[in-house]
């Protein structure tokens, strides 16, 4: 084996996942994509709800057969390892699934208690990780008077109890103000540092933005584009984006106007983007035109901008 191959943790070729729904139709939730992930490397699934970002990240746990192709995780077949697999991960699901019931403390000793950990050792790992959370002066609280973002803190340090090589985080922040998801992305980088890898799912682009070395955009099922956020962003966006905003009802008109200036100009609601190189010369030449925008901006591309590109949709859900 290369030591290439030694680095890949989750590989995928042709990967299948369908079930039947409730009306008894076949459903193909993943349409039969490739990735690697590679040792202690933050790598995300971007995309929106029905995207099969889910359905992929159920099959890496090992917690829900493939359906077609083949799929390794830490080189072992999920189908004929799945234990072994599962005692090498951690997983932190959408949904807090803590017991509330039990103190902070005791939600970590006998969650490792599980894995078969001696006690002594599960004691001290709590307390490691309670300080890894910044939960320690919460050891004794009960789990229904923290926060939102205490408890995501809280149940990723429960996922981290059997000392992980992949940790699974779907839809991390979801739900959290902006200093607690800010709080949340420290954590996940610090543990990258250790050489924890991590796969994401997110449909918050800033958050893939700020914590993936790599990621793919899925929609519908299949890959749409995959890279790192810069390479994404070059690849389908241009360097800076200029914001418009015209009384409303003359977007349409004023974009026929406007759209030779840019390498692609995108009517919006309540604004015109205009995707180039250089957005002050645009604002500049919307100028020398004679047109005068209630409001403008330049700002640089970003994911959000390759998204639209490529799926066409927002990312309301």
């Amino acid at each position: 084996m290369s030591d290439h191959s030694a680095d890949v943790m989750i590989s995928a070729r042709d990967l299948r996942k369908s079930f039947v729904d409730r009306s008894g139709t076949t459903v193909e939730a993943v349409k039969g994509i490739d990735i690697d992930v590679r040792r202690g490397e933050a790598f995300g699934f971007l995309g929106p709800n029905g995207a099969g970002k889910s359905s992929t990240m159920r099959m890496i746990a090992a917690v829900s057969p493939v359906t077609g192709g083949e799929l390794r995780i830490l080189g072992l077949d999920p189908a004929e390892h799945g234990p072994a697999i599962r005692s090498r991960l951690g997983v932190c699901p959408q949904e807090d699934t803590l017991d509330n019931e039990l103190n902070v403390f005791d939600n970590l000793y006998i969650y490792g208690r599980y894995f078969g950990i001696p006690k002594r050792e599960v004691r001290e790992r709590a307390d490691e990780l309670l300080e890894f959370v910044q939960l320690t002066e919460k050891r004794a609280a009960k789990v229904e008077s923290l926060s939102g973002g205490m408890k995501r803190r809280l149940t990723i340090a429960r996922s981290l109890i059997n000392r992980p090589e992949i940790l699974l985080l779907d839809e991390p922040t979801t739900g959290l103000d902006p200093q607690a998801r800010h709080v949340l992305w420290d954590r996940l980088f610090r543990l990258k540092q250790q050489g924890v890898t991590l796969v994401i799912t997110t449909h918050y682009m800033d958050e893939a933005e700020q914590l993936c070395d790599r990621l793919v955009v899925m929609d519908r099922g299949v890959v749409a584009a995959e890279g790192s956020p810069l390479d994404l962003i070059r690849e389908h966006s241009t360097r800076e984006v200029s914001e418009l905003r015209f009384p409303v009802g003359d977007h349409d008109a004023t974009a026929e106007k406007i759209a030779d200036l840019g390498q692609r100009v995108e009517v919006l609601p309540d604004r015109i983007l205009v995707y180039s190189d250089d957005g002050e010369h645009v604002l500049e030449q919307v100028h020398e035109r004679g047109l005068r925008p209630i409001a403008s901006l330049v700002r640089r591309s970003t994911l959000e901008d390759v998204f639209l590109r490529l799926t066409g949709r927002t990312l309301v859900d």
